[in-house]
This record gives C-alpha cells, structure tokens and sequence, in this order.
C-alpha cells in the first residue's frame, strides 16, 4: 500500500527526471522517449523508474542501456532539484503498456475487418 508521500515523491521524481530527459541530456538513444510510471519504495532509497519510447521495442535495450549511463546524472539532479533527506537509488524498466495498447488497437481493427 503506497502512502501519500510516496505518491507525492514519485510524481515529483517523474517530471523532473522528464525535464533532464528533455533539457539536459544529449545522448541520442534518449531521444523521444517519455517516463510513463514511477514506484518508490516505502522507505523512500529505492525507485522503479518505467520509460517508453515512441520508436517501440525496437530500442528498448538502447534506451536501457542510455538510462543506465546516466543514472548518476539523473540522480545528481535529482538531489539539486529536490528537497530529500535521501536521493533513491534508480532502477530503469522498460514499458510495455503502449506496445500493448497498440496490439490490441490492431487486433480489434484486424476483427472489425473481418466482420
């Protein structure tokens, strides 16, 4: 069961890692890629941090591995940004849930065809 705090915290962790994506990082297997859902921990030391990229699953490992390199930046600016005791340590996932979304948009436009 999440709290407000934690619910707080991870939207507030969300849209400022959204604008370091969009402002402070050059890397280019980071381009159009969005945050979709942060989780955070109870305690507040551990975040779960899930990215989708218009491009699809064709980047996901790109993506990752993009992520993964920045992730001391990402938390650097966390901790300038943000007023916490203690910075989460980030874990990136990847997002299914637009891939999904999309397969099922072409399986019921596949079945309307067919009927």
């Amino acid at each position: 069961m999440t709290t407000r705090r934690q619910e707080r915290v991870a939207e507030q962790i969300k849209i400022e890692l959204g604008k370091m994506l969009e402002h402070q990082i050059n890397d280019p297997r980071l381009n159009l890629i969005s945050i979709t859902d942060v989780t955070i921990s109870s305690d507040l030391r551990e975040a779960n941090v899930y990215a989708s990229a218009l491009a699809g699953q064709s980047v996901e490992a790109e993506v990752l591995a993009g992520l993964e390199h920045a992730r001391s930046f990402l938390r650097r600016g966390l901790a300038h940004s943000m007023q916490l005791r203690v910075v989460p340590n980030l874990h990136f996932h990847w997002d299914k849930s637009l891939e999904n979304g999309a397969r099922l948009s072409r399986l019921l436009d596949q079945i309307e065809r067919e009927d």
